[in-house]
């Protein structure tokens, strides 16, 4: 991160370096992205975001963008998901990396996490539970009690 603030290193879009693997797509989503997130709510971009300015930490004005699609301005809504699930199969479905055990598509790995975190619950580090139990005392919260303290 160091390298990045005074410009001795940089962060490649996906794809990499150069057309041959798509690079340029990379770019254009990148700068997409940095646009919708920064100059719509005059939010910080690009170095600026690194938190340092003139060689001094300053605050971050991280900038947000937040999009909502109604789908079925464009097609019913079950033939949407349909073909999502479709092209999710067919992703999964592909040769595999060497190695590899399965395709994960996107929000597959949250979605099992949020399922077990609703089954089992969040699991608190134990070197965040001490100040759990501190700022519980700072409040007065006396009738509340955390699963380690059974």
């Amino acid at each position: 991160m160091k390298d990045l603030v005074t410009g001795d290193a940089a962060c490649l879009p996906i794809g990499g370096a150069g057309e041959s693997t798509g690079g340029y797509k990379g770019y254009g989503f990148a700068t997409i992205v940095e646009i919708l997130s920064s100059c719509l709510q005059a939010g910080n971009f690009m170095l600026a975001l690194t938190g340092v300015r003139d060689g001094k930490k300053v605050p971050i004005e991280l900038g947000h963008f937040f999009m909502a699609i109604n789908i079925e301005s464009f097609r019913p809504l079950d033939e949407f998901k349909k073909q999502v699930g479709d092209i999710n199969r067919e992703l999964r479905a592909a040769k595999k990396a060497p190695g590899a055990d399965r395709i994960w598509t996107c929000g597959e790995k949250e979605h099992y996490t949020a399922v077990d975190r609703l089954k089992r619950g969040v699991e608190i580090p134990k070197g965040l539970q001490p100040e759990m139990v501190q700022l519980r005392k700072e409040l007065g919260l006396t009738d509340y009690h955390f699963p380690w303290d059974e």
